[in-house]
């Protein structure tokens, strides 16, 4: 793992105000768009939600999660781990932002409001932003004149990071 990776990773990361996050619901995957409220420094989310949304429900019951970020042709980011619902009014004043009034009409005091702390284990970026766009651009127009595919530099443009050990149930040793 490279810590170079790990930056750029947290970079694209932090420039999404809006993901998808996926949920698993009976073995089916469940998608729908949340506004990242924040970007811990090793790359961990945190997201605003409801108390009694559907997402919630799934999360308790199976805490694996991905989030998709994409802007545009400019970067994408698939975030795999686990969620965990998070009741902390402190944490829920200090994340607040006054756009979420829409939904929690009540502010950062709601009772309504829960926060989900996506803890990643793996990610892959692709990145088009700055240099690496002309870059980019070059590629695919040499890549069209030559018949070839364009060349990703692994690690700049292209990367897989490896976060955390995967989150395993305890097994009892007595089944």
């Amino acid at each position: 793992m490279n810590e170079n990776q790990i930056e750029k990773l947290h970079g694209l990361l932090k420039d999404f105000s809006t993901v998808m996050l996926v949920t698993m619901d009976d073995g089916e995957s469940h998608a729908r768009p949340m506004a990242v409220a924040h970007v811990d420094e090793n790359t961990d989310l945190w997201l605003f939600t409801s108390r009694d949304s559907a997402k919630v429900r799934e999360i308790k019951a199976d805490t694996r999660v991905q989030v998709l970020g994409q802007e545009g042709w400019a970067n994408c980011v698939v975030l795999a781990g686990h969620a965990q619902v998070v009741d902390d009014r402190a944490k829920i004043r200090e994340l607040w932002k006054p756009a979420l009034k829409a939904w929690f009409p009540d502010g950062a005091e709601d009772q309504n409001i829960m926060l989900l702390y996506i803890k990643g284990e793996r990610a892959e970026y692709w990145d088009s932003t700055g240099m690496n766009r002309f870059s980019y651009l070059y590629q695919t127009i040499k890549a069209v004149a030559t018949g070839t595919t364009p060349k990703i530099r692994e690690g700049d443009q292209h990367g897989t990071v490896t976060l955390a050990q995967p989150v395993r149930a305890a097994v009892d040793p007595s089944i």
